[in-house]
């Protein structure tokens, strides 16, 4: 990707490839993705963890059992996984999927093909090929290739039935100054654009569990979850704290682009939730 590309371009086009060319990535990129996830910094969280991640080329021991996933049907013809590795509590899976959806969209620019995969993988045969740490797990993977444009059908077919471009509208996920009233894009001053990033925003099952207040003064946007009840409890995990990272990512990059100065932080906050089930996560502060 290059420095001038813009990343909430970016952030716009990038749709799930599930079927790719069969071909090998081009040297220059497998390049520039290796060299991305062995720079460090390109590893560091909102909240100062490092993250890790693996690339594992396609090769027999790893595809023998299809990697099926699930209603999604198979990918196909992938070159390369990138996987992610983290623990299994709120904040690390929060910050593993800011970092890990960083890579996709560095990916994206690219123009090479993505597919966030959270529950619907065989872990076990990942697992056999890296070395885990203890209280490691794997929370996601995204296969990578070049996507086969005769097999778009194939992927906008399945975008249908998950409705994927389906999105949730401002006023179900944003809120003005606390949740009783909704947030609309006139009002949302220079953080219009960060908040439409969030609304476009990949998630699990395109749950979109973000919400968003945002403060009277427009100095602080703050993020909470609306967990659905059960939603991957049998995996272990909380797979919606992902689409909170992910919602980070997109929101935080958009705000870089322009020029919007400010920095993550975890407050206590006394406002009112609308439910049990709705959680506060972080907020974004703009630098006075």
């Amino acid at each position: 990707m290059t420095t001038t590309q813009s990343m909430i371009d970016t952030m716009r086009k990038r749709k799930s490839i599930r079927t790719f060319e069969e071909r090998a990535l081009e040297h220059s990129d497998v390049s520039q993705i290796r060299e991305y996830i062995n720079n460090p910094q390109n590893l560091i969280g909102p909240f100062g963890g490092n993250g890790k991640i693996e690339w594992i080329p396609v090769t027999k021991n790893v595809t023998d059992q299809g990697i099926k996933l699930g209603t999604y049907g198979f990918i196909k013809n992938p070159s390369s996984y990138l996987v992610g590795i983290t623990q299994n509590n709120k904040y690390s899976l929060v910050e593993y999927a800011y970092i890990f959806h960083k890579l996709v969209l560095y990916v994206t620019g690219l123009d090479i093909g993505t597919c966030w995969m959270g529950g619907t993988f065989n872990r076990t045969s990942f697992e056999k090929e890296i070395s885990l740490g203890i209280d490691e797990f794997i929370p996601c993977i995204t296969p990578i290739g070049y996507p086969k444009e005769k097999g778009r059908m194939f992927d906008i077919a399945l975008r249908y039935v998950v409705k994927a471009d389906n999105k949730k509208p401002w006023e179900k996920l944003f809120y003005d100054g606390n949740f009783q009233i909704p947030l609309t894009k006139e009002k949302a001053g220079i953080l219009e654009t960060p908040i439409e990033m969030v609304r476009i925003g990949p998630s699990a099952s395109n749950k979109q569990p973000w919400r968003l207040v945002l403060s009277e003064d427009r100095k602080q946007c703050h993020f909470y979850i609306e967990h659905t009840p059960n939603y991957s409890s049998s995996l272990g995990y909380d797979m919606q704290l992902l689409d909170m990272g992910i919602a980070m990512c997109q929101f935080e990059l958009a705000c870089q682009e322009l020029n919007i100065s400010g920095d993550w932080k975890i407050e206590e906050q006394t406002k009112p939730v609308p439910n049990e089930n709705v959680e506060y996560i972080v907020s974004w502060k703009i630098d006075s």
